[in-house]
């Protein structure tokens, strides 16, 4: 068993957890996003994700980082960390995307991704006067899209004709760095999403959730693989909150969870989710502490208890942590500092159990 990867979500929205912390006033701004990632880099993570909207869904009034622009800005700003830049089908042409995504991989010598998300938000596709789409036929939509990106970075002349794009005769040079292209990373819970990531993904990605949840939901994906050349692999958001004891790691959760209901009203954000988007639902199960599944993981506790919950995770399949903390800064600096080490060495015993094992 290898030791997983771990990334941070970059704050496009201005705070991951409570939006104005006393340590941490809320900062959408790239300067913030820079200097996390050069942090991150510099605390042995090995990727990141720029989550994608063109307006704050938690408040429409508040500032939002722009992705690609960013993403093409921190390849160059960084040295050795992926960079995985969300992209929403919808808002850009396939052709268009393509381009944009392999100058990226150029930029930053091959380790630049794309997460395809297949939108939720409603207003930022109907104010700008985007076709919202019903919910299948936005993964029937991002399944061609993808199609024609993958094509596209072959490095071949392509000619595709399908239900949504005709691509006639055209080819883009040079093709990617990163071989056989940028990995892509899919995400969404459900029936349609999961099918897409077993079909098109390098890796799909979860929201965080109690380890049976995980378990359950990865078994579930992996019987979709059947066909795949190479196994798919998983990646799940947390939230982290982790002391020297648990009873201090609980008390840090309840004050942030006070926090967030006293100051986080996501009325408008919840009027714009498209009601037939399963991940609400499913979050709507595990209040908490940050986005995506945040504190639901349940890396809340002890250096040990953290330890222990995230090498649990490792053992049902997941590859990649994509963490959130807050203040992020510190609490970034303190998940390398007490709980990298710990996880490695919880993995090195296994590795070493299974090693000595007696055949049988």
């Amino acid at each position: 068993m290898s030791e997983p990867r771990y990334g941070i979500w970059i704050p496009v929205y201005g705070n991951c957890g409570v939006m104005n912390h006393p340590l941490e006033p809320r900062d959408a701004s790239y300067s913030r996003a820079k200097s996390l990632m050069q942090l991150a880099e510099k605390c042995g993570f090995t990727t990141t994700l720029i989550a994608q909207h063109i307006i704050n869904p938690r408040n429409q009034e508040l500032d939002q980082l722009e992705t690609w622009t960013a993403a093409a800005a921190l390849a160059e700003a960084t040295h050795s960390i992926e960079i995985i830049a969300a992209v929403k089908p919808l808002l850009f042409h396939p052709a268009v995307l393509a381009k944009m995504a392999l100058g990226i991989d150029a930029i930053s010598d091959g380790r630049f991704a794309i997460n395809l998300v297949s939108a939720w938000f409603r207003p930022e596709m109907e104010k700008p006067g985007i076709d919202f789409l019903p919910h299948d036929e936005r993964y029937r939509y991002s399944d061609e899209w993808i199609r024609v990106v993958k094509a596209l970075w072959s490095g071949e002349k392509v000619n595709f004709h399908g239900d949504y794009f005709q691509i006639n005769d055209l080819k883009f040079s040079p093709p990617p760095i990163a071989k056989p292209h940028p990995r892509i990373y899919v995400g969404g819970e459900s029936e349609p999403a999961q099918e897409l990531a077993a079909k098109e993904a390098h890796t799909f990605f979860l929201n965080g959730r109690p380890i049976e949840v995980i378990r359950e939901t990865i078994a579930q994906v992996t019987k979709k693989t059947k066909f795949r050349a190479q196994p798919l692999g998983f990646a799940m958001s947390a939230f982290v909150i982790a002391r020297p004891t648990d009873e201090e790691a609980e008390a840090e959760y309840q004050n942030l969870r006070a926090m967030v209901l006293a100051q986080d009203d996501r009325s408008e954000l919840l009027k714009g989710v498209d009601s037939e988007v399963v991940m609400f639902k499913n979050m709507a199960e595990y209040p908490g502490v940050g986005s995506n599944g945040g504190t639901a993981a349940g890396l809340v506790g002890s250096y040990e208890t953290v330890a222990n919950r995230i090498a649990e995770f490792t053992k049902v399949g997941v590859g990649t942590f994509m963490l959130q903390f807050q203040p992020f800064a510190t609490e970034m600096e303190r998940f390398s500092a007490e709980i990298m080490p710990r996880v490695r060495a919880l993995i090195a015993i296994r590795n070493s159990q299974w090693a000595n094992a007696p055949l049988r």
